[in-house]
């Protein structure tokens, strides 16, 4: 018993390193720049030793693979649960509302993993993993959009279902983009909202959307 209430007692305080190490390292980077950080600086903004960051991490890339991963599952989960509501008839405009409203559009993550981005594009392994990191929140798309298949139709042109979730993803990656620039968080939102509407129903059911802007 004394043994299971120390392991206890262990794992729940690395957990809590973990997640202060993740904390501070979000802070850090987002003030300085993924490229511009060391690990002795998120050490020293987590109030942790190098080894308690190599107890949980074996590099920079590693940790933030795991930030990477905290913000895909809840936008995953963001875009998923707005989906499900409308059962298997999907209302395309209706439910990209439900998205735009929920949908994680913080412009600081936004430029930690625009510097990742330019940091994995110089690393070919590092891409590949980042790739992979990507791509579940393109299944998540496509997943829901396959339940619809047969009680919504998708514009022709989109292709597969693999494909209208690239072009859905490609649509948040513009908006996001511009919105590093611009940092006008609800025109982005509306932005986004446009765009998915006309994606994914060749624009010519816009009536929720259009209802909700004015």
């Amino acid at each position: 018993m004394a043994v299971e209430g120390t392991t206890k007692r262990v794992t729940k305080r690395r957990v809590r390193t973990r997640a202060n190490l993740l904390d501070a390292a979000f802070a850090v980077f987002a003030a300085k720049g993924f490229g511009r950080v060391s690990i002795e600086e998120v050490c020293e903004a987590a109030g942790y030793s190098r080894g308690a960051f190599y107890s949980n991490f074996d590099s920079l890339d590693e940790l933030f693979f795991a930030l990477y991963q905290q913000r895909a599952d809840l936008i995953a989960g963001q875009v998923s649960g707005a989906l499900a509501l409308d059962g298997p008839d999907l209302d395309v405009p209706a439910a990209v509302d439900r998205v735009t409203e929920v949908l994680l559009l913080d412009r600081d993550w936004l430029l930690v993993k625009t510097d990742f981005l330019v940091h994995a594009a110089r690393d070919p392994a590092v891409a590949r993993s980042l790739l992979e990191h990507r791509a579940r929140l393109r299944e998540a798309i496509a997943d829901r959009l396959s339940r619809a298949r047969g009680h919504t139709q998708l514009p022709a042109v989109l292709g597969d279902i693999d494909s209208a979730a690239h072009a859905v993803v490609a649509a948040y990656d513009g908006v996001t983009t511009q919105l590093l620039l611009d940092r006008d968080v609800e025109h982005a939102r509306v932005w986004l909202g446009q765009l998915l509407t006309a994606l994914l129903t060749d624009g010519s059911d816009t009536t929720a959307s259009a209802h909700k802007r004015t």
